[in-house]
């Protein structure tokens, strides 16, 4: 499980959309971890899938923007398909130029809109792995051909799929925003922990300390960690005491008194203290770097059930393509060529597997999403899917089961003083502490309104 102590970063994470899997590390040309705000830069539109392959390279803003311009040019084209008036019952306006309308719309929503899953099915065939964007692709390209040679009236075909089309691309549209969209909130447990480092560090030298980048840290360096603030690696520490809030490896809400002697991990907090620290660890070898290596891992994983429909979507292509050439030479036998054409397009378009491509890609990303936003890291999806036999959970602290940070319940006052006073002047002196302790009062102050009195400046 992640710490559930980063939970006062977690919404700041959970609005962070986009997709995709990280590597073991962000790192810089030195193999160092990369600071916070250049690592695993969490802004939406540059996110990309990995999962299936299916739309690599592709952003969430891309699938959006596609979805809803063919959404808005579907309905034109819906309103003004003979087939849909048909089904409907009412009568399409006539004036000229109304008969294009379906085909000149339905052709920039097949270029347009279709064309992350034509990008997607040619990809699949040149690497002859056919799947379920070559599925998609082969059912939206046949009902633009058939559409176009029956909207300029070549062979008599009636085979109008205009409106199957548009829906049809604007319907896996939407499904591969959403699961992209699940995928980004999945992925800002990265970004989270990635903002867990600081930017810089003040490394301590022979003649004072001087601030450099935390990529440009090494092992052994001694770094100076001021009150509040954040340690950017782990060490070991050789001067100085402080409470340190660990929350973010532990789970425990409360902080933990460090001495000299004493290990402390990158991302941690010296609260009420300064601290000298001599790294024993930097970069990819610490251990929330570790921590994003798991969560990195879990994105790249697939299920049993995600590999099956893998599978079955190569299967599928196989027998849609067998069917559509069975129908079409049953049809010839039968003596009914143009049957035989509708028929085997009829059998080509419907095979697009709707279900199929979006309902398990779907119900993965979003589970993950769920167990990102609720603090627990899934190392493999298929122990996701394992989950549903487990009857029993054993937790080895209190620590996993808390929200990492202290929270004041009660408050009472002595000598018949007002309670809500006395915290108004607890919230005054600890306004400006990191501690743990201290946040809580602040807060519970500010949840209750009371008016916080401005502490006098120091040193008068």
């Amino acid at each position: 499980m992640t710490p559930e102590a980063e939970e006062h970063r977690s919404d700041k994470a959970a609005g962070q959309a986009g997709s995709g899997p990280a590597t073991e590390a962000d790192t810089d040309t030195h193999g160092q971890a990369m600071p916070a705000g250049h690592a695993h830069s969490a802004v939406e539109d540059e996110h990309t899938v990995h999962q299936h392959g299916q739309h690599a390279g592709h952003s969430t803003a891309m699938f959006r923007s596609r979805f809803w311009f063919s959404l808005a040019l579907s309905v034109p084209v819906v309103f003004f398909s003979p087939m849909f008036a048909h089904l409907l019952g009412y009568r399409i306006p006539e004036f000229p130029g109304a008969a294009w309308i379906p085909p000149v719309l339905g052709t920039v929503i097949f270029f347009y809109g279709g064309t992350p899953f034509l990008k997607g099915g040619w990809t699949e065939l040149r690497s002859r792995q056919p799947g379920m964007m070559l599925l998609i692709t082969m059912a939206i390209s046949v009902a633009f051909i058939a559409s176009w040679i029956t909207t300029l009236g070549i062979g008599g075909f009636n085979l109008d799929f205009w409106w199957e089309l548009a829906l049809l691309v604007v319907i896996m549209l939407l499904g591969h925003w959403i699961e992209m969209r699940a995928l980004g909130s999945a992925r800002g447990a990265l970004d989270a922990l990635a903002e867990l480092l600081p930017d810089d560090a003040e490394r301590v030298t022979g003649s004072g300390t001087e601030t450099v980048r935390i990529a440009d840290l090494s092992v052994g360096d001694v770094v100076l960690v001021r009150s509040g603030g954040r340690l950017p690696a782990d060490g070991t520490i050789t001067e100085g005491q402080a409470d340190v809030d660990e929350s973010m490896i532990t789970g425990e809400s409360r902080a933990v008194p460090r001495g000299p002697g004493d290990d402390v991990v990158a991302g941690t907090i010296a609260t009420d203290g300064s601290l000298r620290v001599r790294l024993t660890a930097v970069g990819s070898d610490t251990a929330l770097a570790g921590i994003q290596r798991l969560v990195s891992e879990a994105q790249a994983s697939s299920s049993r059930a995600q590999a099956l429909a893998d599978k079955a979507a190569a299967l599928l292509f196989y027998f849609a393509l067998g069917s559509g050439i069975i129908t079409f030479i049953a049809w010839l036998l039968l003596g009914s060529p143009d049957e035989a054409v509708i028929r085997t397009v009829t059998v080509l378009v419907i095979a697009c597997p709707h279900a199929l491509g979006l309902a398990i890609p779907l119900v993965i990303a979003i589970s993950t999403e769920q167990a990102a936003r609720a603090g627990v890291l899934i190392k493999n999806r298929i122990a996701l899917e394992r989950m549903r036999t487990v009857n029993v959970v054993l937790f080895d602290k209190t620590g996993t089961l808390t929200k990492g940070q202290p929270a004041l319940t009660d408050a009472a006052a002595v000598a018949g003083a007002d309670t809500n006073e006395v915290l108004a002047l607890a919230a005054a002196v600890e306004a400006d502490s990191e501690h743990p302790s201290a946040r809580a009062i602040v807060r519970a102050a500010a949840e209750r309104g009371l008016q916080v009195p401005r502490p006098p400046a120091s040193g008068r």
